[in-house]
């Protein structure tokens, strides 16, 4: 059976064809799909019983199969996803105060990539996913919230894996999240932990879609610690890259700071991060990590946080402290895990 997540336009009509259905029955499809996004073919009011039979019998509406959920006392929605092969993903759904619904999306199963802190990295690496499976994730969530009269407006990929190590099943996904779901570009951002020949690639498409780099320290030897990606792009090339993506897009570049007590929140690692970001067209979003059981970290404490601020702005370089979503059902950006989920905490 045919995954209709998997075609595109062309391909549908050619499916179509091949059902011996008249060729406006695909453009009544990708509109059921795309515009009125339902999940079943039986919603489909305007075709017919013989039609939808057949669609039955030769295609399908996605590969994901829900294995779990829950939702966070702050309305953080995570959903545990299986794959045909039984490998496991993960995907979030924040909702915010201003209207915003923002999905956080899997790029891989498990990462190679092995940042200590994170419990994606503990896992170590199980595939890459599809252009259609990374979509997908968005899909499902865009196709609930229409339900219920409301919209999905923002994608950002922060979930499970390294979305440039799955380079160009990431990019193919931006462009069915634009195309298929309407979503701006400038409301889609795509999260690396510093692959620097893939951020000056990236700068190279021409893209309105926003990029964050997961920085977290300032010096070599500390971040090579934290995120043993650094041994292979130290800062100053990672650096580079940046400053290349800035110059190249003319657009802003956000860095990520997972602020750990004792470890970089503290004033002098400010003071190593302004020198490092100075004159810089680029935001730092520092977040409190979220605790993993595999990293003995702790959050950092707010007046950490408000010192460490105040030693940033010295160097005229702009952040914000992000609230954490979804720590009681461990559901961090970048740090979901495929854990046992308890069965009463399943909504």
């Amino acid at each position: 059976m045919i995954n209709l997540y998997t075609l595109n336009q062309g391909d549908l009509a050619e499916l179509i064809a091949t059902l011996d259905e008249k060729p406006f029955r695909a453009k009544q499809l990708w509109d059921w799909l795309y515009d009125k996004r339902v999940g079943r073919f039986e919603a489909m009011t305007n075709l017919s019983r013989a039609t939808i039979h057949k669609l039955n019998e030769a295609a399908r509406l996605g590969d994901l199969e829900l294995a779990a959920q829950q939702v966070s006392k702050d309305g953080t929605e995570k959903r545990l996803y299986r794959l045909p092969d039984s490998q496991l993903i993960e995907s979030v759904l924040m909702p915010y105060d201003d209207d915003r619904q923002t999905a956080c999306i899997s790029s891989q199963a498990g990462c190679a990539l092995g940042c200590v802190f994170c419990a994606t990295g503990q896992m170590g690496f199980g595939r890459h996913l599809s252009a259609a499976e990374i979509f997908e994730q968005a899909m499902i969530f865009a196709r609930d919230l229409a339900a219920r009269g409301e919209r999905l407006s923002n994608v950002v990929f922060m979930g499970m894996g390294e979305p440039f190590h799955n380079y160009d099943a990431s990019l193919t996904a931006v462009d069915m999240l634009m195309s298929r779901l309407g979503i701006g570009a400038r409301h889609i951002t795509i999260s690396t932990v510093g692959l620097a020949p893939q951020i000056r690639r990236f700068a190279d498409e021409g893209l309105q879609v926003k990029l964050a780099v997961s920085l977290h320290k300032a010096d070599d030897a500390k971040r090579s610690a934290l995120m043993p990606v650094n041994r292979r792009w130290p800062i100053a090339e990672l650096m580079d890259a940046c400053r290349y993506y800035v110059e190249r897009t003319k657009r802003r570049i956000t860095f990520e700071w997972a602020a750990i007590a004792g470890e970089n929140d503290t004033v002098a690692e400010a003071q190593r991060l302004g020198r490092l970001l100075a004159g810089l067209h680029c935001h730092v979003n520092v977040i409190p990590l979220n605790p993993t059981g595999g990293y003995a970290g702790r959050p950092a404490h707010a007046p950490d946080l408000e010192r460490f601020m105040a030693s940033l702005r010295q160097y005229g370089v702009k952040a914000t402290v992000r609230v954490r979503r979804g720590i009681d059902i461990d559901a961090g950006c970048g740090q979901l895990k495929t854990a046992v989920i308890d069965a009463d905490a399943i909504r």
